[in-house]
């Protein structure tokens, strides 16, 4: 009975009942006894990795140098050191025998030999590889030796692991002890511990390098990274010290310093911290771009940004398993706390799409997804331009609850650039987005893009309009897709918006009934067909014949009985993405191309500027454009479709994006009559003064004349053609004048011609009898003296 109790407080042989870990199958091989094993947590499921080290007998050897294994584990911290997590020690009982294991728990690695064939590098990217772990663990030697002052004793390739970040770590520290170099009778308890050495049988035999003293001398100064150098190029284990002569496997740039780490006078051996700093080994692009990503918060703004933008070529020569798990984790890190330039974007684009998809989604995104809150605008750029790299792999929930919010800030932002960028991610963007903040957001902003100051974004908000009509559900489309192309897209100073309209109501077809197209839709076009510019001509004249065939076809089926609308009559909708406009930052225009494009609009004057950040031409239409107007009776028979209340923008504009402008009516609902013969220019500039379509009534001018004119004039009935010259009449003149006398009460009379003109009444010096007491009393002087003061003053 006390021994089952004893089992079971102690243990079986298979692990620990009280060890927080689950451990798996081991590695095929490990340093000197010791077992590595794969081993996960039992809390998250995170990758850990456990080493194990048996014995019989409690005061065995070998437990003696693993309990100090772990102690100097415990408190040794370097970031070339392995990571200690936990470790504990259990007993386990067999019959009349007592077995002993040690377990340390460690963060996730791979002995150095197994990832050596598992990533098969050649050439020079395996020596930059080699390099680039040689030059950790020579840090870590040297912070052992020289600031800890402790030796090692067993740097092989046994004793170094590798991290999942392909990061080459130092451990064993089974026969770690304090020995300074400066004062040799510093002996450590556990110094003698290197007179014996474990072959690759695991066994321990005695050390062919001499007594503990001789062997303290060979290991004290930096003799063992140069076993580590043998192992590492040779790829066989170090039997004999004579085998290290063999140097045909060692790299020429590191031979110099190979040969003096293994001098035979300890005194003259290199020391680690040299090796470092002046071996022509370490100096080579992968070493150079792994420790610069390192020291990055160190380095100034002009260094980042000429580092970053030679950092996608660089990383094409690099070895590719090294940039995805060291590099890319690192520009991952620094792009999201800031310390990377705006340029360390796109390198980490490039090397994300050499990643599978699910890690891509798993380490890439979150940090693309957490840079669209940042504030620089130079990020905001980047991921913009760079959007159909990832934008495909973003869920629909992220981008309509994380990622759109931030994106929606470009809209209204003073930048053009950065508002045509934000515009055009929406092609992206807009299937992810819930019908809600389409409706209630989306189409709020595109309402005021399509009136934006720059005309290639007003040109592309009608192609993004069109390509993402599908995602609108019918009543929007019915309430936006007609006023968008037609009131304003056709009617637009800058032809290619005009063009885009047509192309956008023929690859939106299918969504019109009969009514609509015979109604709204060919009027429009048809105005077309006489447009300046010869490419909106040739596009009316197919949009006209494509909505008239479908007309026919309409009245085909009306004609056989078929009263079906007319849906599903014309191309399929959205058949082909429209292609976007020419960007009004990049796109040069020739002197040629400026006077066609002047003449085909130039019943609206437009200003050419010369962008000084970009040095393009720039065509802006002006801030009122005129409003093309024709006879009431055009549009009178033409049955308004009934939409439903909306706050888009082309509905009835309720909450607009912004509290300013409340009353600006620049929703798509809105119609405007076509163009009438042009006013005289009189007219005209009375009418861009007053900023007001011609159709609208001038209520305040008629107000002010009516106030003037006088109360007995018969009431006259005012048109509509009326309203034209209202606005330009002249006031009646004002018929009250000041008159030449003082009249006193009941001397008026307004029969009296002679009344205005007649002398006034004599003055009388005689003062009210409340002026003062008794007669012939004189003002006072005080009333002299106020007088005198007000003249002076």
């Amino acid at each position: 009975m006390l021994k089952f109790l004893k089992g079971v407080v102690g243990g079986s042989g298979t692990g620990i009942k009280d060890l927080p870990y689950n451990i798996g199958d081991p590695y095929p091989s490990a340093w000197g006894s010791w077992t590595h094993f794969r081993a996960t947590s039992k809390e998250d499921g995170s990758p850990v990795s456990v080493f194990s080290l048996s014995g019989s007998n409690a005061q065995d050897g070998h437990l003696a140098a693993g309990r100090n294994g772990v102690k100097r584990l415990r408190t040794v911290r370097h970031p070339n050191i392995l990571s200690f997590l936990h470790s504990t020690e259990s007993e386990t009982f067999d019959g009349s025998t007592t077995k002993v294991t040690i377990y340390i728990v460690t963060e996730p690695v791979m002995p150095l030999s197994e990832k050596i064939k598992e990533l098969g590098l050649e050439g020079t990217q395996r020596d930059e590889y080699y390099a680039w772990g040689l030059h950790q663990i020579a840090k870590a030697v040297s912070f052992l030796n020289n600031d800890c002052k402790l030796v090692h004793g067993n740097v092989c390739l046994a004793s170094v692991v590798v991290t999942q970040t392909l990061d080459w770590k130092l451990h064993a520290f089974d026969v770690l002890s304090e020995f300074d170099v400066n004062n040799e009778a510093s002996t450590g308890p556990v110094l003698v511990i290197l007179s014996v050495f474990p072959n690759s049988s695991g066994q321990v035999n005695k050390a062919t390098f001499g007594e503990t003293l001789g062997c303290k001398m060979l290991f004290q100064r930096n003799l063992d990274i140069g076993c580590l150098i043998y192992e590492l190029f040779s790829g066989m284990k170090l039997g004999r010290t004579e085998e290290l002569k063999n140097t045909s496997s060692i790299s020429k740039s590191l031979l110099p310093d190979y040969q003096r780490l293994l001098s035979a006078m300890p005194s003259r051996r290199l020391n680690t911290l040299k090796l470092i700093d002046n071996s022509e080994y370490f100096q080579n692009k992968l070493v150079d771009t792994i420790h610069f990503m390192e020291i990055l918060n160190l380095k100034d703004s002009v260094e980042k940004d000429t580092f970053f933008r030679k950092l996608p070529n660089l990383a094409e020569q690099l070895p590719r398993q090294i940039v995805l798990k060291k590099l890319l984790p690192l520009l991952a890190s620094a792009l999201e706390f800031g310390s990377a330039a705006a340029p360390a974007l796109t390198a980490l684009l490039k090397m994300g799409s050499w990643l599978p998809t699910e890690e891509f989604s798993a380490k890439v995104l979150p940090t693309v997804v957490k840079l669209f809150a940042s504030n620089d605008r130079a990020i905001r750029v980047g991921l913009l331009q760079h959007i159909d790299q990832y934008g495909e792999s973003l869920s629909a929930q992220v981008v309509d609850e994380q990622v759109y919010p931030h994106v929606a800030t470009g809209f209204s932002d003073t930048s053009a650039f950065l508002r045509e960028l934000t515009l055009k991610s929406m092609l992206v963007l807009a299937p992810k987005l819930s019908q809600r903040t389409i409706s209630g957001s989306l189409l709020k902003y595109l309402s005021k893009l399509q009136v934006d100051e720059e005309p290639a974004i007003r040109t592309n908000t009608t192609i993004l309009l069109g390509n993402i009509a599908s995602y609108l559900n019918d009543g929007t489309r019915k309430r936006v897709l007609i006023n968008a192309f037609t009131v304003r897209a056709l009617r637009d100073t800058f032809s290619p918006a005009r063009g885009a309209g047509v192309m956008a109501l023929c690859a939106t077809s299918s969504y019109y009934d009969i009514t609509e197209i015979a109604t709204r839709i060919l009027p429009n076009i048809v105005v077309l067909t006489i447009d300046p510019d010869s490419d909106v001509q040739s596009k009316a004249f197919q949009a006209v014949e494509q909505f008239l065939q479908i007309v026919k076809q309409y009245q085909e089926k009306s004609n056989s009985g078929d009263t079906s609308g007319a849906a599903g009559l014309g191309m399929p909708a959205n058949a082909g993405l429209l292609g976007w406009a020419m960007s009004s930052l990049t796109h040069k225009v020739k002197p040629s191309e400026q006077a066609s494009l002047a003449s085909a609009t130039s019943s609206t004057p437009l200003t050419s500027t010369s962008s000084n950040a970009s040095a393009v031409l720039v065509i802006d239409a002006p801030s009122t454009a005129p409003v093309r107007a024709n006879s009431i009776s055009d549009f009178a028979d033409q049955p308004e479709p009934s939409s439903p209340t909306s706050t888009d923008g082309w509905g009835e504009l309720e909450n607009g994006i912004h509290e300013e402008h409340e009353t600006d009516k620049d929703g798509w609902d809105e119609l405007e009559p076509l163009e009438e013969p042009k006013p005289s220019p009189a007219l005209a500039n009375i009418q861009a003064a007053q900023k007001r379509p011609v159709l609208q009534p001038a209520v305040q001018t008629k107000q002010a004349v009516a106030s003037l004119r006088p109360k007995n004039t018969a009431k006259v009935i005012k048109h509509d053609d009326d309203d034209l010259w209202d606005s330009i009449a002249a006031p009646p003149p004002k018929t009250v004048s000041k008159p030449l006398n003082v009249k006193r009460a009941g001397t008026t009379n307004d029969d009296d011609l002679w009344n205005s003109i007649a002398a006034p009444a004599p003055a009388t010096r005689a003062q009210p009898l409340s002026s003062g007491r008794g007669r012939g009393v004189k003002p006072a002087s005080q009333s002299l003296g106020a007088q005198r003061k007000n003249r002076t003053s």
